[in-house]
């Protein structure tokens, strides 16, 4: 492995990792910008990230590793990233360490200092550090680990120009540790590993795939993934050899009378132990710890839930509000094209496809892209400034209600960004229950691709209150997902609750960067919605609703009232028709409920349906059109919530499928959701009727 020496080379492979919360995220978007390619890794759901920079003279691609405490086979996020550094061999292994939290990343760092990899350490927060009165010697770190450290402050961006440097400095010498930097286990772990080294030298017939003192001591902790691959490799001496090393094992659980892994974990703190000794010095004066201040407000007892439940508000006043100045001029720029098409076109059916069709369907999306970017600023200020999981430890007493604990809340928060990477969140879940139910009732958190149906609707019902409505339909959301998760906990998933135990980071600030990285990323993810189901629905909704050709009418009928007509006799009338007494009794008509039919593909598509139905040449433009059509603010209301609350789009229920792999599970969520949601709806049109209120 690593064993070249790489001299000024022309591009080189970087690998990014860290613990969680260790700053990992923002130094890549530090290193790579706007220049980064976000899939999957392959076999499964975990994010891949890939990014490019270029730095004197070298192209650099790195490529940023789940976070992880360990390379201990015990998650995906763990495969993942020690698969890549074994197997794709990146030029240098570039790790983050969280300064305020050295015991803990140092224990991931000597872990790939023992894979043999090329290896650069990054003192990251080091601020955060120096707040808690520690200074930290990185020089020595580096003296006694062998490998080359650097400090930065990535929030701030400070140190990024010196981090390059450094890469490409320790690339080109292809700066593997100095094997006796390596942790060290005392003198009877010591015969242990090299007793198993030994045998698997003498008995694998081609080169080990791994360096044989890691191997050696990965099979000692019993991990099962390198065991699979050796028994692989040593073909018939497999039994052997296995049979060594279960009489170490053997021996080893008797002499310390404990399992051989807790050992050598053990003895791998006391070496960082030693280490921090080295390099860590507290000043005598005490200082303040900024972090634990803010906590004693934002997570007490009595305040913490009430400032949580105005932060949320907030946020929806904020997407509506300030949202609404550029909806209306990319309304009134989508107005203006479509008619200056409609002039500039022959009439024909060319023209109308062009602009009844493509511009009115995805014109009619296009307008939230504003509300949508405001949205995931804030969520993106939470995640960055540690909120995020102050608001899951806030949860917790409430997710008890539900049979879960407050981790299960990540997944449900990330839901009002897009429920897909939330259902895929759930996967950190120790328990297969907790998982399946937080799967169930995580779409009922309102993902963004229903902003845009909220927007419309409340803009044009709600006027001077569409942020408080907003708000509710999404509380509405998160009061539903409580109780049917008591309802399933009870009943068809029962079970006890796991203890909760989550780490609340220290609170940072925010960097522009970052957030802005985090808008454009969501924004491309919209557009290219825009150019793909969004734009191919509309066509079709367009085409059901333009053909069969009509009659053409008696002369000086009302071209408006002609139009209507023709729609109404439409492939799309008619289904509309067909599916209008499901409808009715929520105040729906036969447009909303094709609208909501549509919709099943992608949330986006209710408004572009809708776009499609009610072309209007008012000033008002759709909600205008909405306003004429008979719908009242009860029936807007009930659309809303129908909106909220039935079946996932397509690819929601795909990640169902995939992440609980039942088809039994999948088709319980599509049916459950979809008859609650014809009850709310029905509960709130005909509750209000009732009271007199539509």
């Amino acid at each position: 492995m690593w064993t070249a020496v790489k001299v000024h080379m022309a591009k080189l492979t970087v690998a990014l990792t860290g613990n969680p919360n260790s700053g990992k995220t923002t130094t890549f978007n530090n290193l790579t910008g706007t220049r980064q390619k976000v899939g999957n890794w392959p076999g499964v759901t975990v994010e891949k990230k890939l990014g490019a920079v270029s730095h004197k003279g070298v192209d650099l691609t790195v490529v940023d590793l789940p976070g992880t405490y360990s390379l201990t086979a015990f998650s995906i996020e763990e495969i993942v990233a020690r698969n890549f550094i074994l197997e794709e061999a990146p030029d240098l292994v570039v790790d983050i360490i969280d300064s305020s939290n050295l015991e803990r990343s140092l224990f991931l760092a000597t872990q790939l200092l023992d894979l043999d990899s090329p290896v650069l350490l990054v003192l990251n927060m080091s601020d955060v550090a120096k707040s808690r009165g520690q200074t930290i010697d990185a020089e020595k770190l580096s003296e006694l680990l062998g490998v080359p450290v650097v400090s930065t402050v990535g929030n701030r961006n400070e140190g990024t120009e010196a981090l390059l440097d450094a890469i490409v400095s320790a690339a080109n010498k292809n700066a593997c540790p100095d094997p006796g930097r390596r942790v060290r286990y005392t003198r009877d772990l010591e015969q242990a590993v090299e007793t198993v080294r030994e045998r698997l030298a003498a008995a694998l017939s081609a080169d080990c795939p791994f360096d044989l003192r890691w191997t050696a001591a990965k099979l000692i902790e019993h991990d099962s993934i390198v065991r699979e691959n050796i028994e692989k490799a040593l073909g018939e001496n497999a039994p052997a050899v296995m049979a060594t090393l279960d009489a170490v094992r053997e021996r080893l659980a008797d002499l310390f009378d404990d399992e051989p892994e807790i050992i050598m974990t053990e003895e791998r703190y006391g070496f960082i132990s030693g280490i921090i000794r080295e390099v860590v010095k507290n000043s005598v004066q005490k200082k303040v710890d900024v972090s634990r201040n803010i906590d004693l407000v934002l997570t007490n007892r009595f305040l913490g839930f009430p400032i949580f439940i105005f932060f949320i508000w907030a946020m929806f006043q904020l997407t509506f509000t300030i949202g609404a100045y550029p909806q209306g001029w990319l309304e009134s720029l989508m107005n203006l094209i479509i008619s200056l098409a409609k002039d500039a076109l022959p009439p024909g059916v060319g023209a109308d496809l062009l602009t009844d069709g493509v511009l009115s369907g995805v014109g009619a999306v296009i307008v939230f892209l504003p509300n949508i970017l405001i949205l995931f600023f804030c969520i993106a200020l939470f995640e960055d400034t540690g909120y995020m999981a102050r608001a899951a430890f806030l949860m917790d007493r409430i997710m008890h209600l539900l049979g879960l604990h407050g981790k299960s809340f990540i997944p449900l928060l990330m839901g009002f960004g897009c429920n897909v990477p939330a259902i895929m969140a759930a996967r950190t879940l120790e328990s297969d229950r907790d998982r399946i139910l937080t799967i169930l009732i995580n779409p009922l958190m309102s993902c963004s691709a229903r902003l845009p149906v909220y927007v419309l609707l409340a803009g044009a019902f709600f006027p001077g209150r569409a942020g408080n409505v907003i708000f509710g339909i999404y509380l509405l959301g998160i009061v539903l997902a409580v109780v049917m998760g008591r309802i399933f906990s009870s009943t068809i998933l029962k079970g006890c609750v796991a203890p909760f135990v989550m780490e609340l980071p220290p609170y940072r600030m925010p960097m522009a960067k970052s957030l802005a990285i985090h808008m454009w990323d969501r924004a491309k993810m919209f557009l290219k919605k825009m150019g793909g189901v969004i734009l191919v629905g509309s066509i079709i909704i367009w085409f059901l609703a333009s053909f069969p050709k009509p009659d053409a009418p008696p002369p000086g009928t009302d071209p408006a009232l002609a139009a209507a007509q023709a729609v109404e006799t439409s492939f799309l009338g008619r289904m509309g028709h067909a599916v209008e007494p499901v409808f009715a009794p929520l105040g729906l008509d036969w447009k909303s409920g094709v609208a909501l039919i549509t919709g099943a593909v992608a949330k986006e598509v209710v408004v572009s349906t809708l776009g499609v139905l009610h072309q209007s040449d008012s000033e008002g433009g759709l909600s205008e059109s909405l306003q004429k059509s008979g719908m009242t603010p009860l029936s807007a209301l009930a659309l809303m919530a129908f909106v909220l609350l039935y079946m996932p789009c397509l690819a929601t229920v795909a990640a169902i499928r995939h992440e609980t792999g039942s088809r039994k599970w999948t088709v319980f969520a599509v049916s459950y959701s979809t008859a609650l949601a014809w009850l709310v709806s029905f509960g709130i049109y005909q509750g209000g009727r009732l009271l007199g209120l539509g």
